[in-house]
């Protein structure tokens, strides 16, 4: 009967953690949209940049990736994301995919420009910078290497 208690207890307390655990990575990954505007940016490449994925201007984070869907027309990656309400992006902001090193996940870099007019809920940003890829960085290095014209 003694044992048959300490482990009920010892199970319970398992259950516990487990779920401190859970509620921990739930409040660290903050999947939720930040209060503010949405805006939206066309690539033709996003890389890994995920839902929930980090909006710096920078390096700070201003905003959060909420959706990423295909233009079935274009066939161009449309990433939609909140900035923080008291921030007002120029017209004439760029938009770029950058990852945080070689391992690190990817964010979206907003690269504010100097129009006077700003940016409005549900607008689109004109001007985006594709995701490069180390691959494809090397690549081009090799290729302008070898290439001998």
């Amino acid at each position: 009967m003694k044992r048959g208690a300490v482990e009920t207890i010892l199970g319970a307390l398992v259950l516990v953690v487990a779920v401190g655990f859970v509620a921990l990575a739930a409040k660290t990954i903050d999947i939720q949209a930040d209060d503010g505007y949405e805006l939206q940016a066309r690539f033709l490449k996003v890389g890994g940049l995920e839902r929930g994925s980090d909006v710096r201007i920078s390096g700070v984070k201003i905003g959060t990736v909420v959706g990423r869907t295909l233009d079935r027309e274009t066939f161009e990656a449309v990433v939609t994301f909140t900035v923080q309400e008291g921030i007002r992006l120029p017209a004439d902001t760029e938009a770029g995919v950058t990852a945080e090193g070689l391992l690190g996940g990817k964010y979206l870099r907003l690269f504010p420009g100097q129009d006077t007019e700003t940016l409005q809920d549900g607008a689109e940003i004109a001007r985006t910078r594709d995701f490069q890829a180390l691959e494809d960085t090397v690549s081009e290095i090799i290729f302008l290497a070898t290439d001998s014209n």
